[in-house]
């Protein structure tokens, strides 16, 4: 497959056109804005599989897009599309053309995509409304995706973004931002930038468990973030090194075979440590000013597990304690549900397995395969093979895709083997510590 045809060149340059797209729009034309960019990369992939790749495809792309915005400036002559500019340019069929080559002049794209982060980041919006219109508008995420991020249904995803891009449009606003906008908007990006890398990680998608191109779009983003002065703040950091700590260890988390492998069975010398010693830099430069965010816990985290030579040789007992913090200031079911695992490696599999029956709010995991799964190796390590055989029977039933299936088929057999035979095992609850 050719660059301009893998999947994270078009989820770069979706993003990228839509922010173009908006810039001539006009905010209030978001959804219009968005079938543009839609039907531009399908034309991109019909064109090229014919054709062959262009020699800049980018280009290839905004031309394509200004030119769609021509046709629908002539089609829809009585309507008001954006922003003045494009007002007085349907004034006269003789300025139109030179005001269009106006407005798609190259701009900063640092600039564009991150004035499209920010001002979709609006305050009016609630944190989940905010981070689930980055994804969706910036980042290309179905609403099944985002639900899935999320933990909650596929409609209310759908509503949520709907009832958000009215509010957007609404402000007829989108790239006057001042200095003053960033700051209360930047956790809200910092935190659709996770979700993104963490899709790619370990998401949702029913043809694939890892997505790469996900994770490298999460990381660009998060460059620019770090590459501007007034977002490079010591989250900001501490994120930038989360992600690249985790992509870090990409490659070794499918076998042979493309099938998922335990985090306690990767094999380590396949770990990228450039990645790793970038991510350990950027988690030292985060180290700066009075706050601690969960980025920088989380970051913590992924560094004991990135520079420890062995999983024997993890040091379980100082990430519990990260994990003791972050409950005390970012609790969630979630991080309930990772401590839980990290004590079972620290004080055994049944401490473990009394920490994830206390986890409130677990009524959330309802579609969460983790969870079952967790039970599931605790259980097997605490010599309970019917009982793991049981929740790996459950974490198959809401498995989010064929190879994730097939990993918790594999845990059900070995379990019903062992029950078979009347004895457990020894496998190591840390297959499951590596999910961001």
């Amino acid at each position: 497959m050719s660059l301009a045809l893998d999947p994270h060149f078009f989820r770069h340059e979706w993003g990228r056109l839509v922010a173009v797209l908006v810039r001539a729009f006009g905010v209030q034309n978001l959804n219009l804005a968005e079938d543009v960019a839609q039907e531009t990369l399908w034309r991109a992939m019909e064109v090229w599989k014919r054709q062959g790749t262009p020699d800049n495809p980018s280009a290839w792309l905004t031309t394509t897009a200004k030119r769609l915005v021509i046709d629908e400036l002539r089609r829809e002559r009585s309507r008001q599309l954006a922003t003045p500019e494009l007002g007085r340019l349907l004034e006269s069929e003789w300025t139109r053309v030179p005001v269009i080559e106006e407005l798609f002049a190259p701009q900063p794209l640092r600039d564009d995509e991150l004035r499209m982060m920010f001002s979709l980041s609006q305050p009016r919006l609630s944190e989940e409304s905010r981070v689930s219109l980055v994804l969706h508008v910036l980042c290309g995420f179905r609403p099944e995706e985002i639900a899935a991020a999320f933990l909650t249904s596929t409609d209310a995803v759908a509503k949520r973004l709907q009832r958000a891009k009215a509010l957007v449009a609404a402000s007829r606003s989108l790239f006057e931002l001042t200095d003053a906008d960033l700051e209360p908007r930047l956790e809200s990006v910092q935190q659709a930038l996770y979700l993104l890398f963490n899709e790619g990680y370990h998401g949702a998608n029913p043809e694939a468990a890892v997505r790469e191109e996900l994770c490298g779009e999460a990381l660009r983003l998060v460059e620019l973030l770090t590459g501007h002065p007034l977002t490079r703040t010591p989250s900001t950091l501490a994120l930038s090194a989360l992600l690249h700590l985790h992509a870090a260890r990409l490659q070794a988390r499918l076998n042979a075979e493309g099938e998922l492998l335990p985090f306690s069975e990767q094999d380590r010398s396949k770990w990228n440590h450039a990645l790793i010693d970038k991510g350990l830099q950027l988690l030292e430069q985060s180290a700066t000013g009075p706050s601690l965010s969960a980025m920088h816990l989380q970051a913590a985290i992924a560094a004991c597990h990135a520079t420890a030579a062995s999983a024997k040789d993890t040091p379980w007992a100082h990430i519990v304690s990260l994990y003791d913090t972050m409950m005390r200031l970012h609790p969630s079911p979630v991080v309930a549900l990772n401590r839980a695992i990290a004590v079972a490696e620290a004080e055994g599999p049944r401490q473990g397995l009394c920490e994830l029956r206390a986890i409130e709010g677990a009524d959330s995991f309802s579609r969460y395969p983790f969870y079952e799964a967790a039970f599931g190796e605790l259980s097997l390590r605490a010599g309970d093979a019917t009982e793991a055989a049981v929740h790996f029977k459950a974490a198959m039933a809401v498995a989010r895709n064929p190879m994730e299936q097939r990993f918790y088929e594999a845990r059900l057999t070995a379990a019903r083997q062992l029950e078979a035979i009347g004895r457990g095992d020894s496998t190591p609850a840390s297959s499951l510590e590596d999910n961001p």
